[in-house]
């Protein structure tokens, strides 16, 4: 134990503790009246696998902006990275679950599927973007195996649940005003219509704009959110349409070579052009110069641009006193572009320097069927879900000149190169059938079954050499079970196993079959298999009047693992082949536990302990179809750091509160053989806030100081930005984030 960090130590102490506290607590005196402040662990209290939330009081007390991952990432398993200190920077964002990637997890909005979320999304979108943070009411993280009616085709691991907030019955306006480091401006305005003959609804309006912490340029985004809802006798209408427009200028990846020799606030050029085009004709090979490895130090900006806008429609039925159907309708539309300012290719004038992009459009539809029932003793549920996703992707290259340089943050007009274009359509369906049966008043059972197929069509319009065809990732029989046994008021034990299947992804770029060279899809598309996982949990959950907890150990077998490795700089484009490459096995240990140490004083503490490795090495061929193994077997899977705990200790009197977190992260890996690592890292943060409910015509007013990274910690936030390796022994893989300094934030809001 005397080697185990100092959160480790605390969480074991916390544990160890608890059967006492438990004991004291439930024999306090019944004049005790005083409830729990904020319940955010037992959400899933009654479930039949690992299930925790948080209400809307978490997010309202959270700053303004933040995205709801950052929120999230308080509960147990979660690893949550991003470069900037609200979470929002896409291309840094990181959500890791139980060792499980975020493209290997499932994410839904109002029951719409948000695909899983990843960076150039061919089908979804980021929550920051679905949704402005303020209008989230809840949330449900299953951290084992999502319900099986949820809407994903990744969820090899866990899911992630969010719901809007209601319209409020009775007229409303709410406004605030959020100021900050880095020039952090924020606005929010809502207003409800309240209840009407028609139905009540709110619209809401975001726009925020922040300098980025280092180096030059802004993050902007501007969004609109509307809610309706209408109450037809027994049966409840509702409808949203949200819109995001999204520009993000993005931070250079760096080393740790670079951070080293060039410090932790190195960025790209951005806005100098011609200090820009001094690297590329004295680094870059470009003008009679040579080439060296520092042409990738800095380029003159990167940038993420993302239009969208997705609705869905709802119609919650009461059939009869036990059956009831809920069919959600939904779109998304999305034009996006991610652009890159290159040394290695050359515009048309001659300029050593041209802007590349990848440019994405997706459109697609599709609807959520779940008819719940009672008969007698069993509670039957079946689900079917279908999507039709056209998702055109091209790689385009536009001029650059000294005196005309486009701007990072508006689409680009009139290529002079289509290196290729891409059109994809993918064909999702899914049914679900489970019956949950109560053997007895205490104890519960839990089985079922879903079947997924998608079928991609991936066709290539402009451009030679790399693959046209469909492929499909099929598996009728994917079983989960689970069991839950009331032990009293306090406590319950539950256990449950799933198995789970990732589809393939219909892309040009990532982990795809397409990703590679049409020679390569061709001989891998018969024998590729798509990646599936076993889920093993068992827990226990408690609660009482001044505590509430539980306690999950779990193993994973993860199977059939897709692996694309890509070949020099990322920004070069190089071609990736995709191959099933052994599996991993995942074993771990989460608690949570909270706290009313006074009247209005809680504690809430997650603690998250576990180990996960490859089980097999990667063989590859040579030019010479000889072998080539790289030796992972027994080795740490990447970015799955061993240890996690977060504490957040809370006030709130009604007039005065605040909150003091601590989050705690060991170790993480960012190459396969376990040579490249970054260090374990300890951030604080803290808010504090005064409310009042007597400000005339103000119904109530909020002041909100916020700090993040209190401290001042210099750590490295995201790893794998730029993808993984197999090995760095110099510390120059590019493909990390530094995280962000300490800021400062101040919100002010009204409730008319």
């Amino acid at each position: 134990m005397r080697h185990l960090p100092a959160p480790t130590l605390l969480a074991a102490a916390l544990l160890a503790g608890f059967a006492a506290h438990s004991a004291h607590a439930q024999s306090a005196s019944t004049s005790e009246t005083q409830e729990l402040d904020r319940v955010t662990i037992n959400i899933g209290r009654g479930q039949l696998r690992s299930v925790q939330g948080l209400t809307k009081a978490d997010f309202e007390g959270a700053v303004a902006g933040l995205s709801p991952l950052a929120t999230v990432s308080r509960l147990p398993g979660v690893n949550f990275q991003s470069a900037d200190p609200l979470g929002n920077y896409e291309w840094s964002t990181r959500f890791t679950l139980r060792a499980f990637s975020q493209n290997q997890l499932g994410f839904t909005l109002d029951d719409v599927p948000l695909g899983d979320m990843s960076y150039g999304n061919l089908n979804g979108l980021h929550i920051s973007r679905a949704i402005s943070s303020e209008n989230v009411a809840r949330a449900y993280l299953s951290q084992g195996s999502g319900a099986l009616e949820t809407a994903s085709s990744s969820n090899l691991g866990g899911t992630l649940q969010f719901y809007s907030s209601m319209p409020l019955e009775k007229f409303g306006f709410q406004a605030a005003q959020t100021l900050g480091s880095s020039s952090n401006r924020r606005t929010f305005l809502r207003l409800d219509t309240g209840s009407s003959q028609i139905g009540e609804f709110y619209v809401s309006y975001t726009r925020q704009n922040a300098d980025k912490w280092k180096g030059s340029g802004e993050q902007r985004q501007e969004q609109w959110n509307l809610k309706y809802a209408k109450q037809l006798g027994e049966h409840q209408l509702t409808a949203f349409v949200n819109t995001s427009k999204r520009r993000e200028i993005d931070y250079q990846d760096v080393s740790l070579e670079m951070v080293n020799r060039l410090g932790y606030n190195w960025d790209n050029f951005y806005p100098d052009i011609q200090a820009a085009l001094k690297a590329s004709t004295t680094h870059c090979g470009n003008a009679g110069s040579t080439y060296d490895a520092t042409c990738d130090d800095a380029y003159y900006a990167g940038a993420g641009l993302r239009d969208d806008t997705l609705g869905g429609v709802t119609l919650d039925a009461k059939l009869s006193e036990h059956a009831r159907l809920k069919t959600t309708g939904y779109w998304h539309r999305n034009d996006g572009r991610g652009l890159w300012y290159t040394p290695y290719t050359a515009s048309p004038d001659g300029t050593p320097l041209a802007l590349r992009t990848t440019e994405y459009a997706i459109r697609r539809q599709g609807v959520v069927s779940v008819l719940d029932f009672d008969f007698g003793a069993h509670q039957i549920k079946a689900s079917l879900w279908h999507e039709n996703n056209d998702f055109d992707q091209s790689r385009r290259f536009y001029a650059v000149s000294p005196t005309q340089v486009p701007s990072p943050y508006d689409f680009p007009s009139n290529p002079f190169l289509t290196q290729w274009q891409y059109a994809f359509s993918t064909k999702t369906d899914q049914f679900s059938l489970s019956d949950t049966v109560a053997l007895s008043r205490d104890l519960t059972l839990g089985a079922g079954f879903k079947s997924l197929r998608a079928r991609i069509d991936g066709q290539l319009e402009v451009g030679t050499g790399k693959p046209s065809g469909s492929i499909t990732a099929s598996k009728g029989f994917l079983p989960q079970a689970g069991l839950n046994l009331q032990l009293s008021k306090e406590d319950e034990l539950f256990v449950g196993a799933s198995r789970n299947m990732r589809v393939y992804q219909g892309a040009a770029t990532g982990t795809t079959p397409y990703a590679t060279t049409d020679a390569g899809f061709a001989a891998i598309k018969g024998s590729l298999k798509p990646e599936t996982s076993d889920n093993f949990e068992a827990g226990w959950r408690t609660q009482g009047r001044l505590y509430e907890g539980n306690v999950t150990a779990y193993v994973v077998n993860f199977k059939d693992r897709l692996l694309g490795v890509t070949q020099g700089a990322g920004i070069q484009g190089n071609p990736t082949v995709l191959s099933n490459v052994g599996g991993v096995r995942t074993q771990g240990l989460e608690a949570a536990l909270s706290f009313r140490l006074a009247p209005g004083f809680s504690w809430y503490n997650s603690v998250s302990l576990s180990k996960s490795t490859y089980r097999d090495d990667v063989v590859s061929k040579d030019a010479n179809n000889k072998d080539i193994v790289v030796a992972t077997k027994g080795k740490h899977v990447v970015d799955a750091p061993d240890t996690m705990f977060k504490s957040i200790l809370g006030y709130d009197s009604g007039a005065l509160f605040g909150s003091l977190g601590l989050d705690y992260m060991s170790k993480r890996y960012y190459t396969y053989l376990n040579d490249g690592s970054v260090d374990g890292r300890t951030l604080l943060n803290l808010s504090a806030g005064y409310r009042s409910k007597s400000l005339g015509f103000v119904s109530e007013g909020t002041f909100t100081v916020g700090v993040s990274n209190l401290t001042d910690k210099k750590y490295i936030s995201t790893v794998g930005s730029n993808g993984f390796t197999n090995d760095d022994p110099k510390g120059t893989g590019q493909t990390l984030l530094t995280g962000a300094p300490r800021q400062f934030f101040v919100s002010f809001s009204a409730k008319l």
